[in-house]
């Protein structure tokens, strides 16, 4: 059976990071903003520590139940988009968990294709204005 068609996935090595962070920090999430600072790298926060916006858009669930958001702005440009979080040596922003760890992790992206996106298409996500 194909694996369904999803917005936001995670290389093993970067599940190895984030699995290592939840041990240390209990349940975390991720948040992509496109600001100014590491615009290309999604930042991940303790969960509760960070609050999501009534427009920000929940583009799926790493391991352990992990949410991925994102800012609407950043959204509308890359909604079609498959994004893949992944993790490489230096350092990013220091507002991320990883930070003290010399890594940082980052999202590599790919265009939808045109049977995935119309499946994504009939579920769009939902956004931190709607109900859990």
């Amino acid at each position: 059976m194909p694996d369904p068609v999803c917005r936001v996935d995670i290389t093993d090595g970067a599940t190895d990071l984030l699995r290592r962070l939840i041990a240390q920090h209990g349940p975390v999430m991720f948040h992509q903003s496109g600001g100014c600072c590491d615009g290309s790298a999604p930042m991940c926060y303790p969960r509760g520590e960070f609050r999501v916006g009534a427009s920000d858009v929940l583009l799926g669930c790493l391991d352990a139940d992990t949410p991925f958001w994102m800012s609407a702005d950043q959204y509308e440009y890359w909604r079609h988009t498959h994004l893949t979080v992944d993790v490489v040596r230096g350092r990013g922003s220091g507002f991320s968990l990883e930070a003290p760890e010399g890594v940082r992790f980052l999202t590599r992206s790919r265009l939808l294709a045109d049977d995935e996106l119309a499946v994504l298409d009939q579920n769009p996500p939902r956004t931190g204005a709607d109900p859990p």
